[in-house]
């Protein structure tokens, strides 16, 4: 077995070391128009402004005597001065794709890795779908490489056919003599060789080839290898521009507040305070949320808040968290649930049991709170509408504009960015919806920034979730059947109706009954949405996030139970040569399980250790979280060690980044993430109160990554989803507290 594994400690990490990789044969797919078409998403690196109609006409004149670049498919533009522009496949928001999808293009095309620029895609699902999502033009779901893995690497590899093709026709040769590397075609037996801008009008009167041969995996040079990203400069010195950054002339600044209640309107709005605010232009309304527009932000935030706003609060003035949390323990009874996944004869195995273990768990909303906050840039004309934002699905984006302007979609123009952070709240468009909308009477562009509190507590929520278990258990404290029943609002019902068949949100239950061979089981799922005007949506994942936790804190309840370690119990109901179990061994042996954990340094505090698997986004994943828990029953988690299986690795810095990344998002939702209602509003309002993992807080994180061959499975989401229940495992051990809520909270010794 090969692994590669890094430690980052707290407030530092380390590069991990390199992957090895072992030789594969040489792959040749069938090309079609929809495996080249179906591979991208949009994305950009900067902002275009608007040229002036005098240099758009000399660039048009400039364009029309220029030679036409090399376009072979939707991704790939090579020009005849041997630039390379690749269409990017989705949108960078901090997990490496920009790097990634690079790599894979100019692995098969032969280019080096510093010679390929980037460009966005505009709004076109034809084009540059993403194939793992149902066709839609979205970076979510921790399927960016399993979506491009093939079909970028086949567009590579058909424009570098097609020139070397070009280069042997110029030269009177077979294609077979002739080698493409470095950005040219070669001729060994003669010594000539060509650019690729030298061959880029020539390649492009070829037909297309049906067929084309992937390298093999020991020829690779790029794949596989720890490529420093290429974003990283940007980031560093300043010059990355995000959405938040977007500056064009003349444009005026806006403040936002929406009715705090779900599902409220505005009722009325005194605006002289406001207007009477230096710097302030306008106040403009809809029927939910009033902004202030102004020169500059301070003067834009200062009028907001001399606002005197009424709100019509409606129905949902009443609602609280623990209302709503009562509610779905009552769904738990419903009749008409929703099947899953049915296996063996469950109610023979409840009868005959030798005892029978139940338990019911909650898991509570949760926001994005992501560093940059939801913000929108709009320039609304009669006759078009430009649109500046950072999202993760530009057609949403689109579509949320056409129903604000009115206009229609070919007079929308979507402007991508870099995002400060997504976690799936810019999956949504409903800031870009609301932007639209205020801006119909503002003159110019106007960028809309939500503040933090805004952000926090109008957020498209994860759901709140009830699950009921029961397992039933032999002489021996062996499961022979289990039962899981999810309760919760259905994100797909909203975003894709079509996908819910029969009642079932397939999403919900991902992973609810973990990677175990149960002999019988049973998973259901009952729709239970919280209150109207409420949306949730997705969050680093969904089903996985909590179902993980709920599984995984059973299992281990039916460990203690039985009395038998929790590894040992978890192996027990693996299959043999499993992936999982490869990677729960692994985490085993790394983490030092079969080994005493060093005592703690403060009087009465308490130390243990907690172990999770999970089995989702095409990747595998074992945890080991070691806490100390302090007298007055505050937690730390000091270390993680992660082993994960997530199939062939393009970038390893990549895939260890992500992994710590999404651990220490979860470690702040096991401690502290919960957002809670009081009177139809959120109470929760920024970071004081909606508490997030600081710098001196975070864990070292160990992790090693298994060699595989497989084909590359997700990464961004499963170390969020494991971790959880890794930590409520581990203060179980600590503290014999057994969390059945979230966040974990032991209490005091």
């Amino acid at each position: 077995m090969s692994i590669t594994k890094t430690t980052q400690p707290a407030a530092s990490r380390s590069s991990p070391c390199e992957l090895p990789l072992q030789p594969e044969s040489a792959a040749t797919p069938t090309l079609t128009r929809r495996l080249l078409l179906m591979a991208g998403g949009s994305l950009a690196l900067g902002v275009a402004l608007p040229a002036r109609s005098a240099d758009r006409h000399s660039e048009a004149l400039a364009a029309m005597k220029a030679p036409a670049p090399f376009e072979p498919n939707a991704f790939i533009r090579i020009g005849t001065d041997d630039s390379v522009t690749l269409t990017m496949a989705r949108v960078e928001m901090g997990q490496g794709i920009y790097t990634a999808l690079s790599m894979l293009i100019a692995e098969e095309l032969e280019v080096p890795l510093s010679r390929v620029t980037l460009a966005h895609a505009p709004p076109d699902a034809a084009r540059y779908g993403n194939p793992r999502a149902g066709g839609g033009q979205i970076t979510g779901g921790s399927n960016s490489i399993m979506g491009a893995w093939e079909p970028m690497r086949v567009a590579g590899a058909t424009a570098r056919a097609m020139l070397v093709s070009a280069a042997a026709q110029e030269w009177g040769v077979p294609a077979a003599e002739c080698q493409a590397r470095e950005g040219r075609v070669s001729h060994p037996p003669s010594g000539r060789q060509l650019r690729y801008g030298q061959l880029t009008r020539s390649a492009a009167r070829l037909p297309m080839p049906q067929q084309v041969a992937l390298k093999p995996q020991h020829l690779f040079r790029l794949i596989g290898k720890p490529i420093p990203r290429l974003d990283v400069a940007g980031k560093v010195n300043g010059s990355a521009t995000y959405g938040i950054d977007v500056r064009l002339p003349g444009m005026l600044y806006a403040a936002v507040a929406a009715c705090p209640v779900f599902g409220g309107t505005l009722a009325s709005v005194d605006e002289a305070p406001a207007l009477a605010v230096s710097g302030v232009r306008q106040v403009v309304r809809i029927s939910n949320a009033v902004a202030v527009i102004a020169v500059h932000s301070w003067a834009a935030k200062q009028g907001l808040a001399a606002l005197k706003i009424e709100w019509n609060n409606g129905a949902g003035a009443g609602v609280s968290t623990a209302q709503l949390r009562q509610d779905l323990e009552q769904q738990l009874d419903r009749q008409d649930a929703a099947s899953a996944l049915s296996k063996g004869d469950v109610q023979a195995a409840l009868a005959v049991a030798a005892s029978r273990h139940s338990a019911v768990y909650h898991s509570p909303f949760l926001a994005h709170a992501a560093m940059e906050p939801v913000n929108c840039t709009v320039h609304l004309k009669p006759d078009g509408c430009d649109v500046w934002v950072g999202t993760q699905a530009p057609i949403r984006a689109r579509d949320a504009a056409v129903k604000a302007s009115a206009l229609p979609a070919d007079k929308i123009r979507i402007h991508n960015h870099l995002l400060g952070g997504g976690f799936g709240r810019r999956l949504e468009a409903d800031y870009v919806e609301q932007s639209v909308a205020l801006a119909r009477t503002v003159q110019g562009p106007v960028q809309f920034i939500w503040s933090r509190e805004e952000d926090i507590q109008h957020d498209i929520l994860r759901p709140m979730y009830a699950d009921r278990l029961s397992a039933a258990l032999d002489a021996q404290g062996r499961p022979t059947a289990i039962t899981h029943r999810v309760v919760g609002s259905s994100i797909l019902a909203r975003v894709a109706p079509g996908a819910v068949r029969n009642g079932l949100d397939g999403d919900a239950v991902e992973a609810g009954l973990g990677p175990y061979a149960w002999p019988a089981a049973q998973l259901d799922y009952v729709r239970h949405e919280p209150m109207p005007g409420l949306a949730t949506g997705w969050w680093r994942g969904v089903g996985p996030t909590h179902n993980c936790f709920v599984i995984e804190s059973f299992v281990d309840e039916l460990a203690t139970l039985s009395r038998q370690d929790p590894v040992a119990y978890r192996l027990a109901l693996l299959p043999p040569g499993s992936r999982t179990r490869a990677v729960l061994e692994l985490v085993a042996l790394k983490s030092g399980w079969d080994t005493p954990l060093p005592a703690a340094k403060t009087k009465g505090s308490r130390r243990g250790r907690g172990v999770a698997v999970l089995s989702a986004f095409g990747s595998f994943m074992a945890q080991v979280a070691e806490v100390t828990v302090d007298a007055a029953g505050e937690i730390r988690v000091d270390r993680v060690v992660c082993a994960v299986d997530c199939g062939m690795v393009v970038n390893p810095d990549t895939v260890h980044a992500q992994v710590d990344g999404s651990i220490q998002f979860g470690v702040t939702a096991a401690l502290w993430g919960e957002i809670t209602l009081q009177g139809g509003r959120v109470e929760q309002s920024n970071f004081h109160d909606y508490r997030v993992l600081r710098l001196s807080e975070a864990p070292q994180v160990d992790v090693y990554v298994l060699r595989s061959d497989e084909a590359p499975g997700g990464i961004g989401e499963p170390g969020t989803s494991a971790v959880i229940a890794a930590v409520a495992n581990a203060v179980h051990a600590a503290t014999g507290y057994r969390a059945r809520s979230l966040p974990v909270r032991p209490g005091s010794a």
